[in-house]
């Protein structure tokens, strides 16, 4: 009975050392995609064309998504380093409190994306806010400022107006030589309010999936977190057994 409970302990330990340094070293990979996460996050927010792009056309709800994921790889940083201290030292409190930071972490991760994609892609809340401020520079196109906005958009995205070249039209406006190709001299079709939001959506892309793969990997490390608690608590009931 003794030999058969010292095999029983000794797998156990190894399950426990297994299921510790997978934990440490997914610890280690969440803090590197964490700091990779940061750098891109405070990139974008820092790249000084894009920033005026989106202040001039009045779009800085933008930045809310960027922001929280500013904020949460900057936790997400601090709490790899928890993860691998209470996975190294197998103590439980430590390692719920993990699982409880992992839980946030995703939670505000996924909203964070969220609210990034939806300042960023087609048919989202970004597109109304281009399509004000594009349809009031094409109206007033006549002044030198808004002439300047839709010639440095217009020829750097490849556009026409906020939907098209009929804005122009509607708006009773010329069209604008920055609106014609300068091969062909036809016409842009598309509107820039989809090529902008085109344009932002290669921006954010990969973003997104920088902080999903983290999300997942936040789940991954309050699973095997439990898993490593559950465990740690068997090998303690074991050894108090094993006194009485």
């Amino acid at each position: 009975m003794g030999i058969g409970y010292g095999a029983s302990d000794e797998q156990l330990e190894k399950q426990i050392g297994c299921v510790k340094y997978t934990l440490f070293c997914f610890n280690i990979v969440a803090w590197m995609i964490s700091t990779a996460l940061f750098a891109l996050t405070v990139w974008l927010r820092a790249e000084p064309g894009f920033n005026d792009w989106l202040r001039i056309l009045e779009a800085q709800s933008f930045y809310i998504g960027v922001y929280v994921l500013i904020g949460i790889s900057i936790v997400m940083m601090a709490v790899s380093f928890l993860g691998c201290l209470s996975a190294l030292m197998e103590n439980t409190l430590a390692l719920f409190v993990f699982v409880g930071t992992q839980v946030f972490g995703f939670i505000a991760i996924v909203a964070g994306s969220a609210v990034l994609m939806q300042f960023s892609t087609i048919n989202s809340s970004l597109q109304p806010l281009l399509n004000v401020s594009l349809r009031g520079f094409v109206a007033t196109s006549e002044y030198t400022y808004s002439n300047y906005v839709l010639t440095m958009i217009q020829e750097n995205i490849g556009c026409c107006g906020a939907s098209g070249p009929w804005d122009y039209l509607d708006l009773r406006q010329p069209l604008p030589s920055s609106c014609r190709d300068t091969v062909s001299g036809n016409a842009f079709f598309n509107g820039c309010v989809d090529e902008l939001t085109w344009f932002f959506e290669g921006k954010t892309g990969w973003i997104v999936a920088l902080a999903m793969t983290l999300g997942l990997l936040n789940v991954i490390c309050a699973v095997m977190s439990f898993v490593l608690v559950q465990a740690v608590k068997k090998e303690e009931e074991q050894a108090s057994n094993y006194r009485r």
